[in-house]
């Protein structure tokens, strides 16, 4: 990530990132709401198997200029893992999409630096002080008031998306393993095209044809998952990460904004308070990683 050689550049730089930024988490939010809006009618397994199969289409353009190139890599195995986990964590978050509130989802979805960073510790033997370790116990305690522990009966919906931040830290330390040898552009190719046959066997017990009204929605899914990535990319590539990150937050805006709009879901306090506490100990352990 390039840094500032002057103020004026750095500001540029820093406010062309939180733009990106800011309209990844909206296309992020988007995608959950097309997801919760197809499920209605389509099983998420197989709309999670639509959203690979025209993912897989962002990639052919590094395959008609490379060639197969792309695909060299002498860790296969390690390549199929991450793809069966991120698969797995796929279908979890699509599911929990479908029976969940798209505001708890988004909170919830701010532990997936809290769960990565104890892997870390667990499998990359990295060192985390005090400080990150008190970030770590304070995001667990905004996930335990997310969840509403001791109130009443556990969401199903809440946990599935609980189990998809651990399934999505599993991959990510698997991409930082991977990176040491492979580039962005093979870890990203093997994800897309490992994923595509494994989601169509998940899907194929649930599934029915679509109605062409669902498909042009799977297609824009396909391009908006696309989309936030890139943007996602964009930003942590033009901005220092302190700024970015703050932004994340925009996620359960957008999200309580649509919930409420589209599916007149109105999120509760917990949500709230809750997914603020995960946030803030998300932020702290990105920022303090950035600078270590």
């Amino acid at each position: 990530m390039p840094h500032a050689t002057s103020v004026s550049t750095g500001l540029s730089d820093n406010l062309r990132g939180m733009l990106w930024k800011t309209a990844g988490t909206f296309n992020f939010s988007i995608q959950q709401a097309i997801v919760r809006h197809v499920s209605f009618g389509l099983h998420p397994f197989e709309i999670a198997f639509f959203r690979n199969l025209f993912g897989l289409l962002f990639i052919l353009p590094w395959f008609l200029r490379n060639g197969f190139e792309p695909l060299r890599t002498k860790f296969i195995w390690l390549h199929v893992l991450r793809a069966t986990l991120e698969l797995l964590g796929m279908l979890s978050f699509f599911y929990a999409l479908s029976i969940t509130p798209l505001a708890q989802i988004a909170a919830l979805g701010f532990a997936t630096p809290i769960f990565t960073t104890i892997l870390a510790i667990i499998f990359l033997k990295e060192t985390v002080g005090f400080r990150r370790w008190a970030a770590i116990l304070f995001g667990f305690a905004g996930t335990l008031v997310t969840l509403q522990l001791g109130a009443g009966p556990l969401s199903i919906g809440a946990l599935v998306m609980l189990l998809s931040t651990v399934f999505l830290a599993f991959v990510l330390i698997l991409v930082k393993v991977l990176s040491r040898t492979d580039s962005s552009i093979t870890i990203i190719s093997y994800s897309n095209i490992l994923m595509l046959p494994m989601s169509f066997v998940a899907a194929l017990y649930f599934w029915q044809w679509p109605e062409w009204p669902q498909l042009v929605w799977l297609v824009i899914l396909g391009v908006v998952s696309s989309a936030a990535g890139f943007m996602d990319t964009q930003s942590l590539r033009l901005a220092e990460t302190h700024v970015v990150m703050p932004l994340e937050f925009f996620k359960l805006i957008w999200a309580a904004l649509l919930g409420y709009v589209l599916f007149s879901e109105i999120p509760d306090i917990y949500t709230w308070i809750g997914g603020a506490m995960i946030f803030v100990s998300a932020v702290y352990i990105a920022v303090r990683a950035a600078k270590s």
